[in-house]
This record gives C-alpha cells, structure tokens and sequence, in this order.
C-alpha cells in the first residue's frame, strides 16, 4: 500500500513546460526525489 500516491499531475506554465501527466507512488521505507531539468526539485 502506497504511503503517496500522485495520479495524472499536470502543471503547465505555457510554452511547452512543466509536468504533464506525472503518476507515481511512494511506498513505506522508499526514498523519492522529483527533479527538474536545472535540477530544482
């Protein structure tokens, strides 16, 4: 069973960037790092 759980995440800031439609799942004990092109996350 997933701790965290994202489903069809769509951010959009115009032309062309952004996420879209992300799904993942985080279970008990992992460790999850979202990292963006320049590396922010």
């Amino acid at each position: 069973m997933p701790v965290i759980e994202m489903k069809h995440v769509t951010k959009d800031y115009g032309y062309g960037r952004g996420i879209f439609d992300v799904s993942f799942e985080i279970k008990k004990g992992e460790v999850f790092g979202f990292l963006g092109p320049n590396g922010a996350g």
